[in-house]
């Protein structure tokens, strides 16, 4: 790879709202796209009936624990690898990348772990004491093959998500796009012909929908090591570097990235709590619940594409000390994000019946989804200020209070709510845990923003002119001596 440079990066110097919409655009995009495939996905499985898809549901809260595991870690590197590129301090970036995929891999191998001795059992347990009906053996059965299939050849998507981060925390988030993007698109035209059997390949069913993932995870992961050996000269990738980690460097990108790890790992215990709960009331309700998920992500997507943009901006500008671009930064992110989740509660408000009718829905799902969508969906414009919050702390190395607040509004308010409504008896009741428990993240969230934009954003700006003061003298000096001699 080419040598590092010491041209200013443009998160320094390019205008702050241009600069959010070129970081963050390309991903917004291209989580879309990842969005759109995973809903092609459930539309593709709903085909096969209500069983398969409520097995891809009971499978996701261990997909996403995947997912949590790979971003959390490329989070942790990512900050570290930006503020060391703000810093001017090469090396270290060098040091973040290497060992962040030496990280990549000891997590493909915990998960290629769990394939081989643990997925048939996530899926049974949470079925309870309903798993010895028959539609329960079809569910484990058909959710086995597909969770297997995705952790066991996880290596794709854990190896996707390290190389583009490291494409996005120099700034080149069209590259990053470029890979997502072409790895949704594989995804989304191989998802029919190995579920159904088209062109004459196997009908492996709700298994196909797994070989689909994995294969176009695959390939993405492929374009993004290449593109990050021809096209990304801020960071040098080595055999050294990969082979012999650097510990200090484990260190360091754990202390960002085990609380995002935690953070979003909570939400796989939520989804798998829920799963318990909607159970007792109907596969159905599951069902729905997975549904619910699949289109939220549409608009939930976008947000983390611009939370994923707007953290290497924080991180490099917190580097060089400028506070007026991370204000600009936070505010602009604050209204975009806010818009697009107003967008999504008019959305799921007014054409519930239409959404759920992708997804091959019959009146009994409809008659649960269509209000579970327009109650949870209420709390769209709170989780935008919670997750755009979520990347201050995420930049300046305080994770810690984001997992605290997904600690609070997940496991400490959400999952004892809904539990409590449940017992109402009407599965309607169970949807409102969800603004309840947004309400309380959006207060904590407060909280922890004003904490630490005070001890750590205000006074970058005494830091700044401190530092100019030194130079000016220094300058001043030597114009003096020279002047002498």
């Amino acid at each position: 790879m080419a040598s590092n440079t010491s041209k200013e990066n443009k998160m320094g110097v390019m205008p702050v709202k241009r600069l959010i919409i070129s970081m963050a655009l390309p991903m917004m995009i291209s989580m879309l796209v990842q969005a759109l495939y995973n809903v092609v996905d459930s539309i593709f499985v709903a085909r096969l009936g209500e069983n398969a898809l409520s097995a891809v549901t009971y499978a996701f809260p261990l997909q996403n624990l995947m997912i949590a595991v790979g971003s959390g870690t490329g989070v942790g590197m990512n900050a570290l690898l930006s503020r060391s590129l703000g810093e001017k301090r090469f090396d270290k970036a060098d040091s973040a990348a290497n060992t962040g995929i030496f990280l990549t891999f000891c997590s493909y191998i915990a998960f290629l772990l769990f394939s081989l001795f643990l997925s048939h059992w996530a899926i049974a347990v949470q079925l309870g004491g309903s798993s010895n009906s028959a539609a329960a053996a079809e569910i484990i059965r058909d959710g086995h093959a597909y969770l297997s299939t995705v952790t066991g050849f996880s290596i794709g998507l854990f190896f996707q998500m390290t190389f583009e981060r490291l494409l996005q925390s120099t700034g080149r988030t069209q590259l990053s796009m470029i890979s997502q993007t072409a790895g949704a698109i594989i995804n989304i035209i191989f998802d029919p012909i190995m579920i159904f059997g088209l062109f004459g390949c196997p009908k492996f069913g709700v298994a196909g929908a797994a070989y689909a993932t994995v294969l176009g995870q695959s390939i993405a992961a492929i374009l993004g090591l290449i593109m990050n050996l021809k096209f990304n000269p801020d960071i040098r990738l080595g055999w050294h570097g990969i082979l012999r980690p650097d510990l200090d460097t484990i260190g360091r990108i754990y202390v960002v990235g085990v609380p995002s790890i935690l953070m979003m790992s909570i939400g796989s215990v939520m989804t798998y709590g829920m799963n318990m709960i909607l159970t007792a009331f109907s596969t159905t309700a599951t069902a729905v619940f997975g549904v619910y998920f699949k289109l939220q992500s549409f608009f939930f997507m976008p947000v983390f594409g611009l939370n994923n943009g707007l953290i290497p901006v924080l991180a490099y500008n917190y580097g060089a000390r400028q506070k007026e671009r991370i204000d600009e930064a936070l505010k602009f992110s604050f209204g975009v994000a806010v818009v697009i989740m107003l967008c999504g509660t008019a959305i799921m408000n007014l054409f519930p019946d239409v959404l759920l009718g992708f997804f091959n829905a019959d009146e009994a799902m409809l008659q649960i989804g269509i209000p579970a969508q327009r109650i949870i969906s209420l709390c769209f414009p709170l989780a935008a200020i919670g997750i755009i919050s979520g990347s201050i702390f995420q930049a300046f190395s305080r994770s810690i209070y984001s997992l605290i607040i997904s600690l609070g509004r997940q496991l400490v308010v959400l999952l004892p709510v809904a539990w409590l409504l449940s017992k109402t008896g009407e599965v309607t009741n169970v949807w409102w845990a969800f603004p309840i428990a947004e309400g309380v993240s959006v207060v904590l969230s407060f909280i922890f923003f004003r904490k630490i934009y005070r001890q750590v954003v205000v006074p970058l700006a005494v830091m700044k002119a401190s530092t100019e003061e030194r130079g000016t003298q220094a300058q001043g000096t030597r114009e003096q001596e020279a002047s002498e001699e």
